[in-house]
C-alpha cells in the first residue's frame, strides 16, 4: 500500500513537472509570436541602402522575383539591393514572400553575381555598405524594431523664390490677391488633357480648358504692354481609342496659354523673365576659351509646356549661352527643338558669339505637339553632330535635354545609341511628375536609363521652371568639366581588359594569328588611354608570360601594334595556373576606378583545375568571359566564366569563326556595364 502511494506520488510529481515545461513552452512560443506579428513589412524594390537600422527582421510581400529589382551579389549583397530579392535569391524565401533577418556589414571590394532560385544577380567591383540575409528568426538578446527607419530623399520642395517674385507678390492689391495668385498657378498645373493631340490653326487653339475663361488683362513676359485675354478655342481631339495609341495615360498641361492666368501669375512671370534677363551683363562670362565643347540643346517645345514657360526656357538658354561665352575656339551652341517630331533651329556653326546667339534665341517659336524626347536624341545622333553642321571632332560633343514633366516616348535606346556614338548626355528636368501621375508616365526611372551614370553628375532635377535660373551655373560649369566627360561610349570606358591567350602546341602558328586578330579586334573597339580602357596580355603553355601590362601602352594604335607582335610561344595547357598569373599580375594592378574584364581564348581541356583560381578571380572582382575552340572543354569554359555563364561563355568549332563573337561579347560586356550602379 506504502509502494503504491509512493509511486502515485511519484507519477503526479512528474506529471506535474512536464505540465509546468509544457506550459513555459507555449508562452515563450506565445510571447515570441506575440514579438513577431509586428514586424514591420517592406516592398519589393527596397533597398537594403535605405533602410537605417543596422539589423532588423521584415517581411515581404508575394511576387518579389522580377527582374527590375536588381541584386549585386552572392551570400553577402551591395546594400543597393533589393532586400526581397536578394533573400530570394539566397533561397531564403521564395515568390510568397516571408519573414527575413537582415544585418549590416561593411562595404567590399568585389561582389560575385549568379544565378539561383530564378534569380541573377549581377557582379559589382566595390560598394559602400553590404548586407546578409537569413531566416527572420530573432538571435537571442538583440530586440528588433517595429517600424524601420528609412533614409530621408532628397525634398523636392519648392524653396522661396527670389527675393523679386516675392516684392512683386508683395505689390499685388492685398495678401488675397496674392494667394489668388498662388492658386491660379497650382490650378493651372493641374489641369490634364483627357486627349493628346496635335493643335492646328491658329496659335489660340493651343490648349483647351475645362470651363470658359472671362476677359481679364495679363502681361506679357517680354514686354510692359498689356494685353487683353480672349477666350482660348477647345481644340479638336481624337476618340480615346486613337489618343490612346498616341500618348497612353495623361499628361499634365502646365500654362492654358495667355488668357487663363490670374494679373498676379502674369506678373510673377514677367518679373520672372526680367529678372534672369538681368542675370547676366553684356560680356560676362563663367568661363573662358579653354571650356571647347560642341554643345546641342533640346528644347522642350511640346504643348504641355505652354507658352510662359517656353519663354522662360528661352531666357534660360540665353543665359547659358552668355556664361558659355560662345566662340570659335571655345564652347559652340545649337539648339534643336522637340515635340512631336525634332528639328534643327540652328547649328554649331550658325553663331560665333553669345550676342547673336541670344538674339536668336528669342526669336524661337514654339513647335507644339508632344514631348518626344527619344525620337529628339535619335535625331541629334544620326543629324546634328557632322562636320557640314559645324562639329569640330577633337571637341566633346554634348546633348542637354531639357523636359517639363515627363516624354512621351523611350529614350532608354536612343540615348544608349548616342552615348556609344560618343555623345554626352545631361538632362535638366523640371516639375516632375506628382505620385498620383507617375502611372501615366511611359518609361520610369527614364533619366537614370539615358544618362552615363547615376551619381547625380549628367542629371539637374529643377522644382519649379521659376527656379530654372539658379541652374545655370552648375550647368555650364558641368558641360565645361571636360575631365570629367568620361561618357564617350560610355560602356567603352572605365574599364581594364586583360586577354588571357593560349599559346599551346594544338594551337598552331597560323591559328594564333587568328587569335591575335580577335583580340585586336576587339581592342579596337574600346576608347585606349589611360584615363579610359586600358589593354593588357598574358599568353600561357604550362608556363606564363606577361606581353604588356595595363600601364604599357596609352594609345590605341600602339596596343594594337603590341598585339601583333606577340609571338607564338607553343607547349602545355595549364589553364588554371595562368588565370591565377593574370590576377597577381594583371588586375591586382588595376586602378581603384576600372572595371576588371578578362577574357580567356583557349584550344583545349586544361591539365590543371581552373575552379578555384576562377573563383579567387571572381571574388577580387574579375568579370571574366571565356571563349572556347575547337577541343575546349565547356565545363571548364563555364566555371572560368562569371554568372550567368551563358552571357559569359562562347564556344566556335574553328578559328576561324572566332569573328562572329566579336559584337556579340562587347555587347554583353556593355549590357553588363549599364546594368551596374555608380558610387
Amino acid at each position: 500500500m506504502k509502494a503504491t502511494v509512493i509511486a502515485t506520488f511519484f507519477g503526479m510529481s512528474l506529471i506535474c513537472t512536464y505540465a509546468a515545461k509544457e506550459a513555459t513552452k507555449k508562452m515563450k512560443k506565445a510571447k515570441l509570436y506575440f514579438a513577431l506579428t509586428d514586424v514591420p513589412q517592406i516592398d519589393c524594390d527596397v533597398k537594403a541602402g535605405k533602410i537605417i537600422n543596422p539589423e532588423f527582421i521584415a517581411k515581404c510581400p508575394p511576387g518579389c522575383q522580377d527582374v527590375k529589382y536588381r541584386v549585386y551579389g552572392t551570400d553577402i549583397y551591395a546594400s543597393f539591393s533589393s532586400v526581397c530579392n536578394a533573400a530570394i535569391h539566397s533561397g531564403i524565401i521564395d515568390n510568397t514572400g516571408g519573414k527575413i533577418l537582415v544585418q549590416k556589414v561593411a562595404g567590399h571590394s568585389g561582389y560575385r553575381g549568379s544565378f539561383s532560385n530564378g534569380v541573377r544577380s549581377l557582379s559589382l567591383p566595390r560598394w559602400r555598405e553590404s548586407f546578409l540575409v537569413s531566416e527572420g528568426k530573432p538571435r537571442k538578446g538583440v530586440t528588433y524594431p517595429s517600424t524601420l527607419e528609412y533614409s530621408s530623399p532628397k525634398s523636392t520642395a519648392v524653396k522661396s523664390e527670389p527675393k523679386k517674385l516675392e516684392q512683386d507678390l508683395k505689390a499685388t492689391k492685398s495678401a488675397d490677391t496674392a494667394n489668388a495668385s498662388e492658386k491660379a498657378s497650382e490650378q493651372g498645373d493641374a489641369v490634364r488633357k483627357e486627349h493628346q493631340t496635335s493643335p492646328v490653326l491658329t496659335p489660340a487653339t493651343q490648349m483647351a480648358t475645362t470651363t470658359p475663361t472671362p476677359m481679364t488683362t495679363t502681361t506679357d513676359p517680354s514686354t510692359t504692354t498689356p494685353k487683353p485675354a480672349t477666350t482660348p478655342a477647345t481644340i479638336r481631339t481624337t476618340t480615346v481609342a486613337a489618343a490612346s495609341k498616341t500618348r497612353p495615360g495623361l499628361h499634365r498641361v502646365r500654362d492654358i496659354g495667355s488668357s487663363s492666368v490670374h494679373p498676379a501669375y502674369s506678373s510673377v512671370v514677367a518679373a520672372a523673365s526680367t529678372m534672369e534677363t538681368d542675370s547676366w551683363k553684356p560680356g560676362l562670362s563663367l568661363f573662358d576659351t579653354d571650356c571647347k565643347v560642341d554643345l546641342s540643346f533640346l528644347m522642350d517645345g511640346s504643348w504641355s509646356i505652354g507658352k510662359r514657360r517656353f519663354q522662360l526656357q528661352k531666357h534660360f538658354l540665353g543665359n547659358v549661352a552668355q556664361a558659355l561665352g560662345i566662340g570659335s575656339t571655345g564652347p559652340l551652341m545649337g539648339i534643336v527643338q522637340y515635340g512631336d517630331d525634332p528639328s534643327t533651329e540652328f547649328n554649331l556653326k550658325t553663331y560665333a558669339n553669345s550676342k547673336d546667339l541670344r538674339n536668336a534665341i528669342e526669336k524661337i517659336p514654339q513647335k507644339g505637339g508632344l514631348s518626344n524626347v527619344g525620337k529628339a536624341l535619335s535625331f541629334v545622333n544620326k543629324n546634328f553632330f557632322s562636320d557640314a553642321n559645324g562639329n569640330r571632332g577633337g571637341a566633346p560633343n554634348v546633348v542637354v535635354v531639357i523636359v517639363d514633366g515627363w516624354p512621351t516616348d523611350r529614350v532608354e535606346e536612343a540615348s544608349r545609341l548616342a552615348r556609344e556614338s560618343g555623345i554626352n548626355i545631361f538632362f535638366v528636368t523640371i516639375e516632375a511628375a506628382a505620385e498620383s501621375e507617375k502611372q501615366n508616365i511611359i518609361e520610369p526611372n527614364f533619366v537614370d536609363k539615358a544618362v552615363c551614370r547615376t551619381n547625380g553628375f549628367y542629371s539637374i532635377n529643377v522644382p519649379s521652371w521659376f527656379s530654372l535660373h539658379k541652374v545655370v551655373q552648375p550647368l555650364v560649369k558641368r558641360v565645361c568639366d571636360t575631365d570629367r566627360l568620361v561618357c564617350s561610349k560610355t560602356c567603352l570606358n572605365s574599364a581594364d581588359i586583360g586577354f588571357v591567350i593560349d599559346g599551346s602546341s594544338s594551337v598552331g602558328t597560323s591559328n594564333f594569328r587568328t587569335v591575335l586578330q580577335f583580340v585586336a579586334n576587339i581592342s579596337k573597339e574600346f576608347e585606349i588611354s589611360d584615363t579610359d580602357t586600358r589593354i593588357g596580355a598574358v599568353q600561357y603553355t604550362y608556363e606564363q608570360r606577361l606581353e604588356f601590362s595595363f600601364d604599357k601602352y596609352s594609345t590605341k594604335q600602339d596596343v594594337l601594334s603590341a598585339i601583333k607582335r606577340i609571338s607564338y610561344w607553343s607547349g602545355g595547357t595549364s589553364t588554371g595556373a595562368a588565370i591565377s598569373y593574370a590576377s597577381e599580375q594583371l588586375f591586382s594592378k588595376s586602378k581603384p576606378n576600372k572595371r576588371k574584364i578578362m577574357i580567356l581564348i583557349t584550344d583545349g581541356r586544361s591539365y590543371d583545375d581552373v575552379r578555384v583560381p576562377a573563383m579567387a578571380a571572381h571574388r577580387n572582382g574579375v568579370i571574366a568571359y571565356s571563349v572556347g575552340v575547337a577541343w575546349a572543354a565547356q565545363d571548364e569554359l563555364e566555371a572560368i566564366a562569371t554568372d550567368p555563364d551563358k552571357e559569359h561563355s562562347f564556344f566556335v568549332d574553328e578559328f576561324d569563326n572566332l569573328y562572329r563573337f566579336v559584337n556579340q561579347l562587347i555587347q554583353n560586356i556593355c549590357t553588363e556595364f549599364n546594368s551596374q550602379p555608380r558610387n
